[in-house]
């Protein structure tokens, strides 16, 4: 329960904020790029030339050089990355709590009770203050009977079906097309040159296996997330899983290397993440014998994304950026190091 609670507070922190967002505008003046097709002999095309991207081809290139000093074993080449905020967009709220109100929306038919029972009610309002006020055992209500009560497959059958038709609600734009076209091409780029890559994120591991894995093209057995409980049960003789209404594991700051650890088995040499809750796997990583990378994505883009970090509820950036800058890690100032964000951006 304990755990559940920290879970929840951190969504519900999020959750009081939603009415307050605004759509940012569309960047008119966003870098003019070619065509994707003039970039097969080049890596990392989305990114602009600079200290950044020289630095992550300068890094692979040393570790994957037979004969170099810094040369890395294939099967050392481990990479994770955090997925909020690192592979895709997180504002103005977490993905996967606009997928729990949604389906809040799509199971009332079958509850006409909830019109006047909260938390359900403000949900099929659309009143987010109300909801604020049902306070931690309200989202509780709302996060497990969005995610629990039925077996995993359901659960990933419901997934797949809201990322192929929901929209962003600022942005417009399906779910899965708001990821990071540089930060695909960071990923093919590791794949390319023989790392084994991961994604290492609070958000729920069967969430995100339920559609990651074809955007990112990383096996599901590399998706790595919070879990919640499930228990193994035969039902008129069919074996299933079932998801209970607990939180078993938190993929959050010391938790991801504690994961990775326990199902990897393999400390990275390349970890990049957006926030402090990435710290904890930046500093893993760090600690790594062999010559190691560590990325942070700070968002700094007003105009084609959002702008934060120190004061956000939502990525907060504090801790790791101060370290960043002790270390020398490298930082990624979107404006600055990406010719565009998103791949529908691709051609403009």
């Amino acid at each position: 329960m304990i755990k559940m609670l920290k879970y929840l507070s951190l969504l519900f922190v999020v959750f009081s904020m939603l009415h307050s967002c605004k759509q940012k505008a569309t960047n008119d003046s966003s870098p003019s790029i070619e065509p994707s097709s003039r970039y097969e002999s080049e890596p990392l095309p989305s990114w602009n030339e600079g200290e950044t991207k020289q630095a992550i081809v300068n890094y692979v290139q040393s570790v994957t050089e037979t004969g170099s000093a810094d040369f890395i074993p294939v099967s050392d080449r481990i990479a994770t990355f955090d997925n909020d905020g690192t592979l895709w967009s997180e504002q103005p709220a977490y993905f996967q709590l606009f997928f729990a109100l949604d389906r809040i929306k799509e199971m009332a038919p079958d509850h006409p009770e909830w019109k006047d029972e909260e938390p359900f009610r403000s949900v099929l309002d659309n009143d987010l203050e109300g909801l604020s006020k049902q306070g931690l055992e309200g989202l509780m209500k709302v996060v497990m009977v969005s995610h629990g009560g039925m077996k995993s497959e359901e659960f990933k059958t419901q997934v797949r079906e809201w990322a192929s038709t929901a929209m962003h609600p600022t942005k417009k734009k399906l779910y899965k097309d708001l990821i990071y076209q540089p930060m695909l091409e960071l990923l093919d780029y590791l794949k390319q040159n023989d790392f084994k890559v991961y994604i290492v994120s609070g958000g729920g591991t069967d969430f995100m296996r339920a559609f990651v894995t074809e955007i990112y093209g990383i096996p599901t057995e590399r998706i790595i997330g919070s879990r919640i409980s499930t228990e193994f049960k035969i039902e008129n003789g069919k074996p299933g899983i079932y998801r209970l209404p607990e939180l078993e594991f938190i993929d959050d700051k010391e938790g991801k290397p504690l994961n990775i650890e326990k199902i990897i088995g393999i400390k990275p040499v390349f970890a990049a993440g957006n926030s402090d809750g990435d710290l904890a796997m930046l500093q893993w990583t760090a600690s790594n014998s062999y010559k190691n990378f560590e990325l942070y994505v700070h968002h700094t883009d007003s105009i084609r994304e959002w702008a934060y970090d120190r004061e956000s509820h939502i990525g907060k950036l504090d801790k790791g950026l101060d370290e960043a800058a002790q270390k020398g890690w490298t930082v990624i100032d979107m404006p600055k190091d990406w010719k565009v964000i998103y791949p529908f951006e691709l051609g403009n």
